[in-house]
């Protein structure tokens, strides 16, 4: 069962939220297309392949992040993570142009136990603006859930820089 990250209390989750000079069906599609994720998922010195998605209640996304600059490349070694790394998202609500909550599979963490966390994104068109706020949960630890935390800051700037502007 996937919680509803917007029911966790605030310390064990972040929230963000972004207005795009967009439309909803832009920014839908970005969150919901394999050519869209591909074009911004991922921090900067990552590349995002999807394999497969299967965009329903209880279907999945099966993706591949790929560090491909040597900083990159050098940090996952240096931390014994693997360069490619193979993802799972199973989603759990999927309501068009309003929705995606979904688990991600965290099986990356050298040391920990496999465990998944909740994310869930809310889109609103405002006039010729949309706007989205993720909520997404902490992590195992204060390092990781920072690491988390600061890879969605720098993934929404490249999705802004992809939709053309943000406000």
């Amino acid at each position: 069962m996937i919680p509803d990250v917007s029911t966790l209390p605030e310390g064990q989750r972040f929230t963000m939220t972004r207005r795009f000079r967009a439309s909803l069906a832009d920014l839908w599609a970005l969150w919901t297309t394999a050519k869209g994720i591909e074009s911004w998922w991922g921090p900067p010195g990552f590349a995002v392949t999807v394999q497969s998605i299967d965009l329903r209640s209880g279907g999945q996304l099966h993706h591949t992040m790929t560090a491909h600059q040597p900083e990159m490349v050098a940090f996952m070694q240096a931390n014994g993570m693997p360069v490619d790394t193979s993802a799972v998202i199973t989603y759990a609500e999927v309501t068009p142009m309003t929705r995606l909550a979904y688990a991600h599979l965290v099986d990356f963490v050298p040391g920990v136990a496999p465990y998944s966390t909740a994310l869930a994104v809310d889109f609103q068109a405002l006039g010729d603006q949309a706007e989205m706020r993720l909520s997404f949960q902490r992590m195992h630890d204060d390092t990781w859930s920072e690491r988390q935390r600061m890879g969605w800051e720098l993934e929404l700037v490249k999705l802004a820089a992809v939709l053309g502007s943000a406000s």
